[in-house]
């Protein structure tokens, strides 16, 4: 075979031109691509780094203004709450002091009424008085024909009305 036997002879040369374009590939790519791509992924980390620390700026801030939001709505409701109670105090001393008032109203009619019931019983025991010591000279002058005193009719009443 022919080919074998030409193999040696361009053995050497082929070996030649493997290593001049294998040197030629590693410098054109070794150093001329390959900075150009490493400093292409450095800018991707680096710009990736900054996305990173940006967004975990944001969630910070976004928490401090979430733990703001919570203190100023907890101050809120406690506000509230005060604001709450103090009206629900006093609407309990207004009504108190309606019901006072209303109770010493009340107070005032019920011993007015009262003085009134006191008055007319008074009135009416007078009127009693007065009827049965007419009954009462009525019946002696019928009973014994003896006359008696309006006077001594209305004591003669009184002592045994009034014990």
């Amino acid at each position: 075979m022919p080919q074998i036997s030409q193999l040696a002879a361009t053995y050497a040369s082929q070996i030649f031109w493997l290593l001049v374009t294998f040197g030629l590939v590693f410098f054109v790519v070794g150093r001329g691509m390959l900075p150009k791509v490493q400093a292409t992924i450095d800018r991707r980390d680096q710009g990736i780094a900054a996305d990173l620390a940006a967004a975990r700026a944001a969630r910070d801030a976004a928490d401090r203004a979430e733990l703001d939001w919570q203190a100023r709505d907890q101050a809120n409701r406690e506000r509230a709450q005060a604001v709450v109670a103090e009206a629900r105090a006093k609407a309990a001393r207004a009504s108190e002091a309606r019901l006072s008032e209303a109770g010493a109203a009340q107070a005032a009619q019920l011993a007015e009424r009262e003085a009134g019931i006191r008055q007319a019983a008074a009135a009416a025991v007078a009127e009693i008085e007065v009827v049965a010591a007419e009954a009462a000279q009525a019946i002696v002058t019928r009973v014994s024909g003896a006359q008696v005193s309006a006077e001594e009719a209305r004591s003669a009443v009184q002592r045994v009305m009034h014990g």
